[in-house]
């Protein structure tokens, strides 16, 4: 598949786009790429469903100039490439903190957002200054990828996809290139405040799907329910998986994002 770009603000966002149907736009989580979506995406577009996995700016195939990595930033990009697609409304799909910002996304244009999936979500907080200063040190130019890789491994506790040892390579590869470390610290230290301050305005359908053993929340649980009391929505707890459900355990997984996606299809249909 040739990656297609989108030139947007100061820069470029690079992104797939497979199938046929109505628009579902796939965001990964800080740190990682669009192929995060890569067990997902087929069952989705095997669902007649268009699917565009992008990567977020900074990292990936995106370019790395930009002067906000916050959840608004990204956002926007989501927003500007669900226009340039010119097939929407779209249904987001944000893992992390890319769900905050599908968050933001959904209440800044309701009219182009028909509904949202948050994995593992990520939509309030800030970053203390002592956290700040500890990111900087995990993660700084000398051996902040491999520190990177070393966490990633963490978020999968019960099972690691096949080709997880060439995948977590290749994020290394793309941390290590110009640019890119940099944007991930970014990320890091970016307060969620936009998209905490906008998640009651969300009007869009929403499922929230956390693992039950993802070790980014104290407690999981008790996240997804405010998440999902906060966009009256509902959640889908993934026994034993981590902060990546749809990779760790897409059999289990998939089938839960289809089964909303055609119901969210079936009663826009109706009205």
């Amino acid at each position: 598949m040739t990656t297609q770009y989108l030139t947007h603000q100061s820069g470029r966002i690079a992104y797939d786009d497979a199938g046929s149907g109505p628009l579902v736009l796939c965001a990964p989580s800080m740190g990682d790429v669009r192929a995060e979506y890569r067990f997902l995406a087929p069952f989705l577009v095997d669902a007649g469903f268009r699917v565009v996995t992008m990567d977020l700016r900074g990292l990936g195939e995106s370019s790395t100039q930009w002067h906000d990595f916050s959840v608004a930033g990204i956002g926007g990009d989501m927003l500007a490439l669900i226009r340039h697609l010119d097939s929407g409304p779209a249904v987001i799909i944000g893992a992390s903190m890319a769900a905050g910002a599908a968050v933001w996304a959904a209440a800044e244009a309701p009219a182009h957002v028909a509904g949202l999936v948050l994995i593992g979500p990520f939509v309030r907080g800030e970053t203390s200054a002592t956290n700040a200063l500890l990111y900087s040190l995990l993660f700084n130019q000398l051996w902040g990828v491999r520190a990177w890789q070393w966490y990633y491994s963490t978020l999968y506790p019960t099972r690691k996809p096949a080709d997880f040892a060439a995948y977590i390579a290749a994020l290394g590869a793309n941390l290590r290139e110009p640019g890119r470390l940099k944007a991930l610290q970014a990320m890091m230290r970016a307060p969620k405040t936009a998209s905490a301050e906008r998640v009651g305005g969300v009007m869009a359908p929403t499922l929230v799907m956390m693992g039950s053993k993802d070790p980014d929340f104290p407690e999981p649980q008790a996240e997804a329910q405010w998440v999902a009391d906060a966009v009256r929505g509902r959640h889908l707890m993934v026994d034993g998986a981590g902060h990546y459900p749809h990779a760790e355990m897409p059999e289990v997984t998939a089938p839960l994002i289809v089964n909303f996606l055609q119901a969210q299809q079936a009663v826009r249909h109706v009205a």
